[in-house]
């Protein structure tokens, strides 16, 4: 059993709350600005201490709508600056914050809020509002609904409370307290709730944003460490770097749409984001496409193939190949640069395996992605990837303060302070995960280098065994068959088969654009298309490559393209955008034994 572990560093000297992070700021840095947030096609400061005085007043809010110390306040909405700031005025109140992603369907609702026992709910449109009432009845100690742009009326509430019980609520707290009830995206079953204290978040604050200093705290750059949020507040990675900010002082925005994610990156101009594969897939295959469809694909091709060797090269490369770098950074790398707000030299991305040919390309034009591992069961990273420990293709070695090994069966697990207390309500389920000397199995499977750098290889409940007895891990082969731009995602199905097979999704707005270069008719759909022959030849290219990377037992054998996208508002995808397999087999069964008839 190989096992690697970190030494812890000092967190900040803070023994209560988040909250205090928000007092500490502004009485040590009171013009520092904490947040920029969305005011019309621009952004507006908030300084730390406006931030904080903000906080007291929505806290004052909540105490006098009946919001009582230890009790749970439920936020449903979308990543925004009122999300920040609710999240932390419901600390200042001694209350735990419970996040809902906004796909979720009212049964999840009811079950989150029922389960956490939570007094009040802020909900931030009028369908999530219908949601909210309509499993309200069900939902007996649900006291108060708001709705996110009601904060105003929140304050009002509150205008005759002394901010002296905001003081006495705040200052009551200890780390050992719970911060929040996160609950799992629920892949299968009923989710449950994650109980993360105070002191997981310090902990994965002090470790995380040591590891990550160029990022957080600036180092080694002259400009002032700056981030666009734009994954989901709700999601555990989210909220990690939300704290994070917090704690390092690092200005942050809020993106929450992500259709529009270009246009703000170009005017936030963070210097570092957070992502998963996914969007910096179509990042990259938008550029590709743009550029073929003006004419200059080869260029682009050239200029991604030159990134990747000059990044392979690991700072070794040869005369020529720089040549060709500095001449691609002016024709190509500075625009991609430049479409990112031009500033962003980082990216953490997490989630899923990015896959070595983006890594490659990314860092080869001068955004150094660092691809990490966690759960919310470990208050987001356990590993990652520093900017001067970076190893292409793994997830990083422990954060300081962690351990992680591999059991004999290859499960990934690990040991450290911020790994979350046990799941709420349910100790038979904690028991299961967590053993006597603190090590919790993660369920993901994976390997351990001798320097300490982990590599995920699938996930334990996923794998696939055929009927000649073979076990097939489906992440590696789905995400190279993911990585071409024609596909949305794989699922590789086949347990208990005599071969494995695989259904896939298209992404849209590539499939528009490849039916321009084969000469399909402009209005033909992907359902009129399915069984096309070019349309499949285009497919299987994409297969081949996912075969590439496994051995022929796992090699996928046929495959389905499917008319639509799996997405969250399918419910085939959680909201971190994990596939939901159970769900995806039981409504695309037909197809599924199509592949095996």
């Amino acid at each position: 059993m190989r096992e690697f572990a970190v030494p812890a560093v000092e967190k900040r000297a803070e023994a209560g709350g988040l909250a205090d992070l928000v007092f500490t700021n502004a009485t040590e840095a009171p013009t520092h600005v904490q947040f920029r947030r969305r005011a019309g096609s621009g952004w507006s400061d908030v300084t730390t201490t406006q931030f904080r005085d903000e906080v007291v007043a929505a806290a004052k809010g909540l105490i006098a709508s009946g919001v009582g110390a230890g009790d749970r306040v439920a936020i449903l909405a979308a990543t925004r600056y009122e999300w920040t700031l609710l999240d932390f005025a419901i600390w200042a109140a001694g209350a735990v914050t419970v996040p809902i992603y906004v796909t979720s369907s009212a049964e999840q609702i009811q079950w989150i809020l029922s389960d956490s026992g939570a007094v009040a709910i802020i909900a931030e449109t009028d369908e999530h509002l219908a949601r909210v009432e309509q499993v309200r009845p069900a939902v007996p100690q649900l006291k108060n609904v708001w709705r996110v742009d009601d904060v105003d009326k929140i304050v009002e509430a509150g205008k005759d409370v002394d901010a002296a019980e905001v003081e006495a609520r705040r200052t009551a707290v200890t780390a050992a307290d719970v911060a929040t009830l996160i609950y799992t995206s629920g892949t299968t079953g009923q989710p449950k709730g994650c109980v993360l204290t105070h002191d997981n978040f310090f902990h994965e604050c002090a470790s995380a944003t040591t590891t990550l200093a160029p990022l957080f705290r600036g180092v080694g750059s002259t400009e002032e460490p700056t981030t666009l949020l734009f994954l989901p507040v709700a999601h555990v990675f989210g909220r990690m770097v939300q704290v994070g900010c917090v704690y390092t002082r690092a200005t942050m925005g809020h993106g929450p749409d992500v259709k529009k994610l270009m246009d703000d990156l170009a005017t936030f101009q963070p210097t570092f984001i957070l992502s998963v594969p996914y969007v910096l897939e179509k990042v990259y295959n938008g550029a590709r496409q743009k550029a073929h469809a003006g004419g200059k694909g080869k260029i682009f091709d050239a200029a991604a193939a030159t990134a990747i060797a000059y990044s392979e090269a690991g700072g070794k490369a040869g005369l020529g190949l720089k040549l060709k770098h500095a001449l691609f950074d002016k024709l190509v790398y500075s625009k991609l640069r430049a479409a990112l707000g031009g500033k962003t030299k980082y990216a953490i991305s997490g989630g899923a395996a990015l896959g070595l040919r983006l890594t490659h390309f990314y860092r080869g034009i001068g955004l150094t992605v660092l691809e990490g591992y966690g759960l919310t069961e470990t208050t987001a990273a356990s590993t990652v990837n520093a900017h001067d420990g970076f190893k292409a293709g793994t997830v990083g070695r422990p954060i300081p303060g962690m351990a992680v090994r591999i059991a004999d069966d290859g499960e990934i697990q690990v040991r450290g302070p911020v790994v979350f207390k046990g799941y709420w309500n349910n100790d038979a389920a904690t028991a299961e995960v967590i053993d006597a000397d603190g090590w919790f199995s993660t369920g993901d499977l994976g390997a351990l280098d001798s320097e300490g750098y982990l590599s995920i290889t699938g996930r334990k409940k996923e794998i696939l065994v055929t009927s000649g007895g073979k076990n097939v891990a489906p992440a590696v082969i789905e995400d190279r068959i993911a990585s071409h731009p024609l596909v949305a995602q794989a699922m590789v199905v086949g347990d208990g088969q005599k071969y494995i097979a695989a259904l896939i999704t298209l992404d849209p707005e590539y499939f528009t654009y490849w039916k321009t270069t084969v000469g399909k008719p402009a209005d033909a759909t992907i359902a009129a298309l399915v069984d096309d022959a070019d349309l499949l030849a285009e497919v299987q290219k994409a297969v081949d490559e996912g075969n590439s990377a496994v051995s022929t037992a796992e090699s996928v054998r046929r495959f389905r393209v499917l008319s639509a996208e799996f997405t969250p508002e399918t419910g085939h995808l959680t909201p971190s955008l994990k596939l939901k397999r159970r769900v995806i087999m039981k409504d695309f069964q037909s197809e599924v034994d199509s592949l095996f008839g």
